[in-house]
C-alpha cells in the first residue's frame, strides 16, 4: 500500500493519510459496485488493499459527513456521484479525482492486469471519466 499511496500523494498532491483514505474509499466503492471476481482479485493483489478497505467502511449513502451534498448524492442513486461527495468530504477536490483514479487504475493494472481492470470499469456506468 505505501507504494500506492505515495504515487497517488505524487499525482495528486494530496497528504498520504488522505490519499490512503479515498483508496480506501475508491476500492470498498469497486467492492461494493463491481463484478466480485476481478474487483477481489485487484484487492487481492494490491499489498494492504484489504485492510484500508475495511477501514473505509461500507459507506452507505449520504454518508459524506452528513451532508446536505452527500444526502442528495444518495438520494440519486449513489453511485460514482455519491463516491465523488465522499472522496470531497475526506478532502480530495474536484481537481485531484482523475489523477487519483487514473493512478490508482494504473497501478491495479500493473498488479492484477487488465483482465481485471476493464471489467471492473466497464461495469460502472461513469467510472470510466475518473480513469
Amino acid at each position: 500500500m505505501e507504494e500506492l499511496v505515495a504515487r497517488v500523494t505524487q499525482a495528486t498532491g494530496l497528504d498520504a493519510t488522505t490519499a490512503q483514505k479515498a483508496i480506501g474509499l475508491i476500492l470498498a466503492f469497486l467492492q461494493k459496485e463491481g463484478p466480485t471476481a476481478e474487483v477481489d482479485h485487484l484487492i487481492a493483489a494490491i499489498p494492504g488493499a484489504a485492510g484500508v478497505v475495511a477501514q473505509a467502511g461500507d459507506g452507505g449513502p449520504g454518508e459524506a459527513g452528513g451532508s446536505l451534498m452527500g444526502m442528495l448524492g444518495g438520494m440519486m442513486g449513489g453511485g460514482v456521484m455519491a463516491l465523488g461527495q465522499k472522496l470531497m468530504a475526506t478532502g480530495v477536490s474536484m481537481g485531484q479525482m482523475q489523477p487519483l483514479g487514473r493512478e490508482i487504475f494504473a497501478y491495479g493494472r500493473e498488479k492484477a492486469g487488465e483482465d481485471a481492470i476493464g471489467p471492473i470499469v466497464g461495469s460502472i456506468p461513469g467510472l470510466s471519466q475518473f480513469i
